[in-house]
């Protein structure tokens, strides 16, 4: 593990391979090690940057009395701030959940930063938010859960992390534990079980119904240009509950989308579909 200090955070991160540099962002309740069966399949190929999002992992867990610390927008300026530091002022992004979501906001920002966008099994947030009906909300009941005022929800997770944790990874991934590399399982639960990212990963929820609505709201209408795929648990509820690549229409500019098998943690399912659909995707963007 390597860190740089990015503005008021560290970021933990680890970097692979060698060519053309593409960014890869975890999503909750996960860390960087989401990752490590889908690196070496990338990294004959690609420089392959894997962080930790603020709140999550080893990186840092700011004090949360302005919620903008743990909006979209301050998470991408980490990321941005990191590839600049690694020598990478533009680079392919890929992310997962809301790993995804901090992608969007990044592509979003500074375009000039993001050469390619790959998002992971995500509806546009405000697209989300302003659907959220009762089958959504039956299947995404933690958006609510997390983001109740502190720290009723930290103090509830506090008490059994792992039975609280396990429950969202089997529950959305619609899979037992068994199709979790051990390794990364071992770090998810190393992560989950300090109190700090617990209110780390509330705060992001929090967050996200405070700043990072109104932020979206701010930039209704907009497109993002750069070659962009959108991938997909072809068995997850995300597709139950919405056509994924048609929510995304009308705000990428150059999308294709592909299902992979799998849940929401489709990545953990399936790293070699995952790694295949990238190569495909970011060989072709990357020759552009």
């Amino acid at each position: 593990m390597a860190e740089m200090t990015v503005g008021e955070v560290t970021i933990a991160y680890d970097l692979a391979g060698q060519g053309p540099p593409v960014l890869l962002l975890h999503g909750f309740p996960q860390t960087r090690a989401l990752w490590t069966r889908v690196v070496p399949m990338l990294a004959d190929r690609f420089t392959v940057v894997t962080a930790d999002l603020r709140g999550y992992g080893a990186s840092s867990k700011p004090e949360a009395a302005d919620l903008s610390a743990y909006g979209f927008r301050a998470m991408a300026g980490d990321m941005r701030a990191l590839m600049a530091g690694l020598g990478h002022q533009r680079f392919h992004l890929v992310g997962h959940d809301r790993g995804a979501r901090t992608a969007y906001r990044l592509a979003l920002d500074a375009p000039q930063a993001v050469a390619s966008l790959t998002l992971m099994d995500i509806v546009p947030t405000l697209h989300l938010l302003e659907t959220f009906d009762l089958p959504v909300a039956r299947a995404y009941w933690h958006w609510s859960f997390l983001a109740q005022p502190a720290p009723f929800p930290e103090e509830i997770i506090c008490r059994d992390p792992d039975s609280f944790f396990e429950t969202c990874l089997t529950g959305w991934g619609k899979a037992g534990l068994a199709v979790f590399d051990a390794q990364a399982l071992a770090a998810y639960r190393a992560a989950w079980r300090d109190p700090a990212t617990i209110a780390g990963m509330c705060n992001d929820y929090r967050a996200t119904l405070e700043i990072d609505r109104a932020d979206d709201a701010a930039d209704r209408g907009r497109s993002v240009d750069c070659p962009s795929l959108v991938l997909y648990g072809r068995d997850g509820v995300m597709a139950e509950l919405y056509d994924v690549p048609a929510t995304w229409a009308d705000r990428l500019g150059d999308m294709r989308a592909e299902a992979i098998p799998g849940g929401h943690f489709f990545v953990d399912e399936a790293p070699g579909a995952t790694a295949r659909a990238l190569l495909a995707f970011l060989g072709e963007a990357a020759d552009a």
